[in-house]
């Protein structure tokens, strides 16, 4: 029943449901935590490498054909990032868990456990970000996962121009505007979550019934953009992060 349940969830947030989605990350969170905290041996990267993690799954979830393969699908996403975090900085460090004993891993114990419980509320920003995500196209997404590498050193602007079949300068014009529509998309998650919430961005998009829908990003970017409400509180959470 329980499995039913989650591989429901999982559908429903690989549809696009946020609410869905919301779930899902605060339930895998705290495991993500544990695992990577564990096999980095509370290395200073754990929390760059379990934000590579979630963001994978946000943008790669739609990918992801059999919604009860779900945990061992992170799993695999997380030991990839701690591979690849481990190339990155010269360190070989060991798989976290053979994958079939990672797909019946018990919740988050012990002393890394409470230090991850600590983390949550700084990860509640992030989650913001990863909501964000959800408005970018499948190119958009593409180009923020090729930035994102750009960030972390393992691919230059060359090498993000070529994987995307343009000149370096186009690919940076590529990226500057994702960029910016996810800082707006992150500005509506906000202005959305936020409590109160502006009577006017609910109005803006009566029929929006939390998923990545674009007429509904459409109104709700356009409210945000012109009320001092809205873009206050986006600007103001962001801050806080």
């Amino acid at each position: 029943m329980i499995t039913a349940v989650r591989s429901t969830l999982v559908e429903a947030a690989r549809a696009g449901d946020e609410a869905a989605l919301t779930r899902l990350l605060g339930e895998y969170l705290p495991l993500v935590y544990n695992v990577v905290g564990r096999a980095l041996q509370g290395h200073a990267d754990v929390d760059d490498v379990v934000q590579e993690t979630m963001l994978r799954v946000v943008l790669r979830l739609p990918e992801l054909r059999d919604p009860d393969r779900f945990r061992s699908w992170v799993m695999a996403i997380a030991n990839r990032q701690i591979q690849d975090r481990g190339r990155a900085v010269g360190t070989a460090w060991p798989r976290f868990l053979p994958l079939e004993a990672a797909e019946e891993a018990a919740p988050p114990v012990g002393d890394f456990a409470d230090e991850a419980a600590d983390r949550l509320s700084r990860f509640a920003q992030r989650e913001d970000l990863l909501a964000a995500a959800r408005w970018l196209s499948a190119d958009e997404r593409q180009v923020l996962s090729l930035w994102w590498q750009e960030l972390y050193g393992r691919l230059t602007r060359a090498q993000t121009a070529a994987a995307l079949s343009v000149t370096p300068q186009h690919a940076a014009v590529r990226v500057a505007r994702v960029k910016a529509k996810l800082m707006l998309a992150l500005t509506v998650v906000r202005a959305w979550r936020a409590t109160p919430r502006c009577p006017r961005l609910a109005s803006a998009a009566p029929d929006w019934n939390g998923r990545g829908d674009a007429r509904a990003f459409r109104r709700l970017s356009e409210h945000v953009r012109t009320c001092p409400t809205c873009s206050a509180a986006g600007k103001s959470a962001y801050s806080a992060g």
